[in-house]
C-alpha cells in the first residue's frame, strides 16, 4: 500500500495531506496492518521528519517499508542534498529494522524534478515528455543524476537501494538493488502491460511495482485516466481560501465522471491477481487515502470519483468512527483478497 505523509508538487506548493498528524499516520498504518491485511507500505512525503515517525510506527506494526523522500519541483543539486539529508536519518531506522527498508532515492524524476526534460514547471514537462522519450535526449541526464543519487545515498544509508521509474524511463539498474516501476494498467495497455515487467525480471534482480491503481469511477481503465491529474476547477480550490465565506464553496470537479466503486474494486483485484502469477516481489496500490479530493454526493462536486484512493475522505466515518473517511468498496475487497492470500500461501511479496 501507498502511504502519503504529504507530498507537494513543489516546495512551496499545497500539501497532500493537509489533515497529517503523527497520532493520525499511526492509526492508519495500524488499519492498514491489521484490516487491510498489508505486509508494506511505501510511505511517501516531502517532510523527512514525518517520513521517519511513520516509517518506524509502521516497522513496529510489523509493515515493511519503502521509504520515500520526495522533493518535487527541485533542482538536481537541490535534491542530491535533499537526498543526503534524508538517507543520513534512515540509517539509525535501518540499523533498528535490517532487511525491513529499501530507501527510493526519487520517484519519475524526468517530470517531478527539473533539469531532465526541459521546463520549468510540471505541466510544462508532461507536455514535451513522449517527444523526449522517443528520441532518447534525456537519459543520459537522468542516468547521471542517478548515479550521483545513489552515491550520495549510499555514504549514509547501508541498506537495498531503489527507483520509482517511470515506465518509459531508461534507467541504469545495474546501479540499484531492486528494480521499482510504477506500472499502470489500463485496457489500452493489457496485452502488453506483462511483458514490461517480464523483462525486468528477467534481469535477476527484485522486481517492485511501486504504484497501480484506478479511481471509482466507470472510465476507471480509460487510457485518459493515466495523466487526468487532480479533477477540480482550480477557482473553486481557490475559494475555499477565502476568509469566512471559503467554508461555503465546495470544490466543483472540471469533468463529471460517474462513481463506479464496483469498478475499482473488480480492477484492483484483478490486477493483484496478475501482478501475482508475473511474479513480481512487491505491489504498492496507488494509494490509501487524498484528502484534497473529498466525497460529494453530487457528481458535480465528487472529486473522490477520480481519486485512487481506497478511502473516500470529506465525511466523517461509520465504519471508523475516529477517522474522517470511509472505505470504499476497494478496502474491503482488497482486504479480503490480501486476507486469503496470506491465509493460502503464506507470507505474500510487499503489497
Amino acid at each position: 500500500m501507498l502511504y502519503d505523509v504529504g507530498r507537494a508538487m513543489s516546495p512551496r506548493a499545497m500539501n497532500w495531506r493537509p489533515d497529517y498528524s503523527p497520532a493520525l499516520a499511526r492509526r492508519e498504518l495500524e488499519i492498514i496492518r491489521t484490516d487491510l491485511h498489508a505486509n508494506a507500505v511505501r510511505i511517501c512525503g516531502l517532510d523527512p521528519t514525518r517520513l521517519i515517525t511513520a516509517a518506524e510506527a509502521a516497522l513496529a506494526l510489523g509493515l515493511d517499508v519503502w521509504f520515500s523522500p520526495e522533493l518535487w519541483g527541485a533542482t538536481p543539486e537541490r535534491t542530491l542534498r535533499y537526498l543526503a539529508e534524508a538517507s543520513a536519518l534512515a540509517e539509525p531506522l535501518r540499523r533498528k529494522y535490517p532487511d525491513r527498508i529499501v530507501f527510493s532515492v526519487g520517484n519519475e524524476l524526468s517530470v517531478f524534478m527539473r533539469g531532465i526534460v526541459p521546463g520549468r514547471r510540471f505541466n510544462q514537462r508532461v507536455r514535451l515528455l513522449r517527444k523526449h522519450f522517443r528520441a532518447g535526449t534525456y537519459t543520459p541526464a537522468l542516468r547521471k543524476h542517478l548515479r550521483a543519487a545513489t552515491t550520495s545515498v549510499r555514504r549514509n544509508y547501508h541498506g537495498p537501494v531503489s527507483y520509482c521509474a517511470l515506465r518509459m524511463e531508461d534507467v541504469d539498474w545495474d546501479l540499484f538493488d531492486v528494480i521499482g516501476i510504477n506500472h499502470y494498467l489500463s485496457a489500452a495497455s493489457a496485452s502488453r502491460y506483462p511483458r514490461v515487467l517480464e523483462q525486468l525480471l528477467a534481469t535477476g534482480k527484485p522486481v517492485s511495482v511501486t504504484e497501480f491503481g484506478f479511481p471509482a469511477c466507470e472510465a476507471a481503465d480509460a487510457p485518459e485516466m493515466l495523466m487526468l491529474g487532480l479533477n477540480v476547477r482550480p477557482m473553486s480550490m481557490i475559494g475555499q481560501r477565502l476568509p469566512f465565506a471559503g467554508r461555503k464553496i465546495r470544490p466543483r470537479v472540471r469533468t463529471i465522471y460517474r462513481r463506479d466503486e464496483a469498478k475499482q474494486a473488480r480492477l484492483l483485484v484483478e490486477q493483484i491477481d496478475l501482478l501475482d502469477r508475473i511474479g513480481v516481489d512487491g505491489a504498492y496500490i496507488m494509494s490509501f487515502s487524498f484528502p484534497l479530493s473529498p466525497y460529494d454526493p453530487d457528481p458535480r462536486h465528487d472529486l473522490d470519483a477520480t481519486a485512487l484512493s481506497l478511502v473516500r475522505s470529506g465525511q466523517r466515518g461509520t465504519a471508523y468512527p475516529d477517522m474522517a473517511w470511509e472505505p470504499k468498496q476497494a478496502f474491503h475487497v482488497v482486504a479480503e483478497r490480501y486476507r486469503r492470500m496470506a491465509a493460502q500461501n503464506g507470507p505474500q511479496p510487499n503489497s
